[in-house]
């Protein structure tokens, strides 16, 4: 495994490891509603400068006020997050994991801001840089693929719990090495995880193999309103509050939805939208192909990669999609499969907003 890409990383691990020797107290924490690989990374994060630095009062903070999504919680020491909101130390050090956009640290952020010195390990492509030290490799498969290569470059090992977080946060952020970013890194490195202890199969057991009958069920309904346009090029599909109550489920597991509306066969472009607390909608967005999808995440106020990617947005269902679609269509812009799309005649993305989702009730 190539423990570090090249010299210059080695260089930033040893400029985030002196932060983190002049510090007491070290907060790490990743975005707002954590996936996979923000609660892995984090959780190894924590466990490898505990090992490293014995003296170091390390804490696992959550940016928001939800718990550890349920189907994480099997991974080690996932108990032991702290919401920020209660969260009242000015630390030595703050880490950015998977994440380097201030904003999207929600409760956090103002933790950040006070906090001494910070750092940050991502694979985002970043905004304006706030941070001391750290690592930002947009071509990185994960976040974990880089926490595990600080952990060999801190420890030389790594422990098994390390292991086990480590390979839930690449399983899952290259959709079980489905995606595009499952790259030769990507496959290396979850083969050194699987060699120092982790088990492949507890995190698909627990991840993928876990789903509550009140989820299913919402997942058909989900599954029956996909809607396809622009010649099948582009996928979309929903649930609304009133569905997400009426069935029973969380937040939370609805995260993996997406991926029923991206498996459309000609489908090079999905979305699926939520609707959430507060009169907003929280958007995921997948692309098959070449097409970046990330631009738009950006535009409606989020971000991501150019294959995944998601956003947040004031309004309902209908408004949302009013804005986002025609964005999406424009992704096709001087492509042919653009020019035959516009022969479909009327659109979704040109229908009335109302008319949007009541047509795939």
């Amino acid at each position: 495994m190539r423990v570090s890409k090249d010299i210059g990383q080695a260089e930033l691990f040893r400029g985030v490891v002196a932060l983190i020797e002049e510090a007491d107290t070290i907060a790490i924490c990743a975005h707002t509603s954590p996936d996979g690989d923000a609660i892995g990374s984090g959780l190894a994060l924590a466990e490898i400068i505990r090992a490293a630095w014995p003296d170091k009062r390390v804490t696992n903070l959550l940016a928001d006020k939800d718990p550890v999504p349920r189907i994480y919680r099997f991974l080690p020491r996932s108990d032991t997050f702290v919401h920020a909101a209660d969260y009242d130390v000015t630390p030595d050090l703050f880490i950015c994991v998977d994440l380097s956009q201030r904003s999207r640290l929600a409760d956090a952020e103002e933790i950040c801001a006070r906090a001494r010195r910070v750092a940050v390990f991502d694979h985002h492509p970043s905004g304006d840089r706030f941070w001391d030290a750290g690592v930002v490799r947009p071509d990185a498969a994960a976040a974990g693929v880089i926490i595990s290569e600080f952990g060999l470059h801190s420890l030389g090992a790594l422990t098994p719990t390390m292991a086990q977080n480590l390979l839930c946060a690449i399983v899952t952020d290259t959709g079980r090495f489905q995606y595009q970013n499952a790259d030769s890194e990507a496959f290396e490195t979850a083969s050194m995880l699987v060699d120092a202890g982790a088990s492949p199969a507890e995190v698909a057991l627990n991840v993928y193999q876990s789903d509550r009958l009140a989820y299913v069920r919402l997942a058909t309904r989900v599954l029956a309103r996909i809607q396809v346009f622009a010649k099948g090029r582009i996928a979309y599909s929903f649930a609304t509050a009133e569905d997400i109550a009426r069935a029973g489920v969380t937040l939370d597991e609805l995260d993996g939805l997406i991926d029923l509306v991206r498996c459309i066969e000609g489908t090079q472009v999905a979305l699926f939208l939520k609707e959430v607390d507060g009169g907003k909608v929280r958007g995921n967005l997948r692309s098959k192909c070449d097409l970046d999808v990330s631009g738009v995440a950006r535009e409606m106020g989020g971000g991501g990669h150019r294959a995944a990617a998601g956003f947040t947005a004031a309004g309902t269902v209908d408004e949302v999609l009013a804005i986002v679609l025609p964005k999406l269509r424009s992704l096709f812009d001087g492509t042919a499969s653009n020019v035959a799309g516009a022969a479909d005649g009327a659109t979704p993305a040109a229908a009335p907003a109302a008319d949007v989702r009541g047509a795939s009730r």
